[in-house]
């Protein structure tokens, strides 16, 4: 990918301040083009957050972040109508959703009725409240966080939730060279947070979006993902495997990843980029694979690895 490129600018900025996290930034830009949204797992600490608003701040777009807590109500991410007696008329205040990027920070601490308050907003870009419907602001895109090892006092996302997510992404720790100049930087801006300029423009969004959805992509592509999608659900290991919807992810997030690189054509490597963070949390592992602490990331690698590569 050339380094002047509207791509490659989104990237190197945010790679300058998201540091040692290249699959994690890829995978973010490669959901946003592909007009999804993204799950960001990780233990605190890890610039899940931090990932999130440099990307809103390199987009120019406005961003809200919601901490999800317990007590957190469907009003309270929606908004409600309030009775104005000056009017003599209801009014509505707008809650956070209506936002072009929204940070939903620990999601799976608050309960799966407010969860379920984002599926119509991440679905079909719009919420009803009080039987009325409100588009929301494009584009739309939402990014939650979660920390996959605290169980105590969390509502784990249901399936339904969980596929409206087109990738789960995994950030774990930074290599020690990225660490170290983590630590530099942070010296260097004596204790201030990292910032990020915006590098692309609203018209420049909508046109790379657009762009990506126009990728080319060979009958044998189709037909490799199908047999990849299909495979999943004949694997041992797999109680409920990939939907015909999650054929559908896989094809979108790859024509964006082959956009992100700066081709017009989808290759089999652009699906074998894809297929973890887009499969990994719409398989369902058997019991006993849950038990011997088989993964549905070793799945998916067994998986790619049985399936012929087009030639």
């Amino acid at each position: 990918m050339s380094s002047n490129t509207p791509l490659s600018r989104l990237t190197a900025a945010l790679e300058a301040t998201v540091l040692g996290q290249p699959h994690v930034i890829a995978d973010l830009v490669t959901a946003f083009l592909a007009r999804g949204h993204v799950l960001l797992e990780g233990v605190p600490g890890v610039a899940k957050t931090l990932t999130a608003r440099s990307m809103a701040s390199a987009l120019g777009l406005a961003f809200t972040r919601v901490q999800f807590t317990p007590d957190l109500m469907p009003s309270d991410i929606l908004g409600t109508n309030v009775f104005h007696p000056a009017d003599n008329a209801f009014r509505l205040m707008r809650g956070p959703v209506f936002t072009e990027v929204l940070v939903a920070d620990e999601i799976n601490r608050t309960p799966p009725k407010t969860q379920a308050a984002l599926l119509e907003a991440m679905e079909e870009r719009q919420v009803t409240i009080d039987g009325v419907t409100h588009p929301l602001p494009p584009p739309f895109f939402v990014v939650a966080t979660q920390n996959p090892l605290e169980l105590e006092g969390t509502y784990p996302l249901p399936e339904a939730q969980l596929d409206r997510f087109l990738m789960r992404v995994r950030v774990g720790y930074p290599e020690a060279a990225s660490e170290m100049a983590m630590l530099r930087g942070f010296h260097q801006r004596e204790g201030k947070p990292a910032t990020v300029d915006r590098v692309l423009e609203a018209p420049t969004l909508a046109e790379l979006q657009l762009r990506a959805a126009r990728v080319t992509c060979d009958e044998s592509i189709l037909s490799y993902v199908v047999t990849l999608i299909r495979q999943t659900r004949a694997h041992p290991r797999i109680r409920l495997g990939a939907s015909p919807r999650s054929a559908q992810a896989v094809l979108a997030a790859a024509k964006a990843r082959a956009a992100l690189r700066g081709t017009d054509f989808v290759t089999p490597d652009d699906v074998k980029d894809v297929v973890p963070s887009v499969l990994n949390h719409r398989l369902l592992l058997k019991a006993e694979a849950e038990v011997e602490g088989v993964t549905a990331d070793e799945v998916l690698k067994q998986t790619l690895e049985q399936v012929q590569v087009p030639r």
